[in-house]
């Protein structure tokens, strides 16, 4: 079970799993309760089955899939999942600042996957606030890499204004 970083702290226990693969709903009755982050496919095809199961549930994207075929249901998830694959893939940052910023989605945004360190300033700067790193990453050097940088540039998620319309006290809309 990777090591979880939420809202700027280490979880002592994450109550989600992660739903790699299951080839139908029978995953469900097999350990009732439990909350479970889903792929994108199984929310579509057992959407009716996990309406009515009794845990928490949220949905996981790949990198290669956008938050459309799910904005109707944001509200029926406590956690969305974003998948990179690998380090070098960074569609899934895109995704979230769509989540943040298109479909105002308020929930936690979960980076899944390759998750490292050198990740993290960016991520949280794009919409995530919450990371599963990746197995050799040590939780508390990552947890101070949410801190690297004082300020940022460019606008996003959490500074809508770019720095040059931030200096000097002057605060353009």
């Amino acid at each position: 079970m990777p090591t979880v970083i939420k809202d700027g702290a280490i979880l002592p226990r994450d109550r989600w799993t992660v739903l790699r693969e299951a080839t139908g709903p029978e995953v469900l009755q097999a350990v009732p309760g439990r909350s479970f982050i889903v792929p994108l496919e199984f929310w579509l095809n057992f959407r009716a089955q996990l309406e009515e199961y009794p845990g928490e549930k949220g949905v996981w994207l790949d990198s290669h899939q956008t938050p459309e075929p799910i904005a109707a249901d944001l509200a029926e998830f406590a956690v969305i999942g974003l998948n990179f694959p690998v380090f070098a893939d960074g569609r899934s940052y895109s995704n979230a600042r769509e989540l943040r910023e298109h479909y105002r989605f308020e929930g936690e945004i979960r980076a899944i996957g390759d998750v490292m360190r050198d990740q993290l300033y960016y991520m949280s700067r794009c919409g995530f606030n919450s990371f599963a790193l990746r197995h050799d990453q040590d939780s508390e050097t990552c947890l101070r890499a949410l801190k690297d940088f004082s300020t940022g540039y460019q606008s996003s998620v959490d500074e809508p204004l770019p720095l040059f319309r931030r200096r000097g006290g002057v605060r353009q809309e």
